[in-house]
C-alpha cells in the first residue's frame, strides 16, 4: 500500500529563482534522509523535478512543481514507510524551504 505526501512550500523568490535554487542544492538531499541515501535520480522537465530515492532497501517516488509563489512537493511512500508518513510531513513543513530554497552564494 502506498501513500502520497503533498506538501506546500510558498516562497518570493519567483520561478526561476526558486528552481535555480532547488537545482542548486539538490546535492543536500542525501544528508536528511535517515539511515542515508544509497542513489539519487533526478530529472527536470521544465519547472517539475522528478526525483527517484533509493535507500533502505526502499525505493520513494517525488514530484516537485516550481510555481511563482510556491513549490509543490509530491512523495510517494512504499509500503513500510508509510507508518513514517506524519513525522516525514512534518518534516517537510518544517525544514523543506530551508533545504531546497536555501542560498549559499558568495
Amino acid at each position: 500500500m502506498e501513500r502520497p505526501i503533498d506538501v506546500d512550500l510558498p516562497h518570493k523568490l519567483g520561478r526561476e529563482e526558486a528552481r535555480r535554487r532547488i537545482a542548486t542544492n539538490m546535492h543536500k538531499l542525501e544528508g536528511h534522509i535517515p539511515g542515508g541515501a544509497s542513489h539519487v535520480d533526478s530529472h527536470w522537465s521544465g519547472d517539475r523535478l522528478t526525483l527517484n530515492v533509493r535507500a533502505m532497501g526502499q525505493s520513494v517516488e517525488a514530484l516537485i512543481d516550481v510555481d511563482e509563489t510556491k513549490v509543490h512537493c509530491r512523495i510517494q511512500l512504499p509500503g513500510m514507510l508509510v507508518l513514517f508518513a506524519g513525522p516525514i510531513e512534518s518534516m517537510l513543513k518544517l525544514k523543506g524551504s530551508d533545504l531546497l530554497l536555501e542560498d549559499k552564494r558568495d
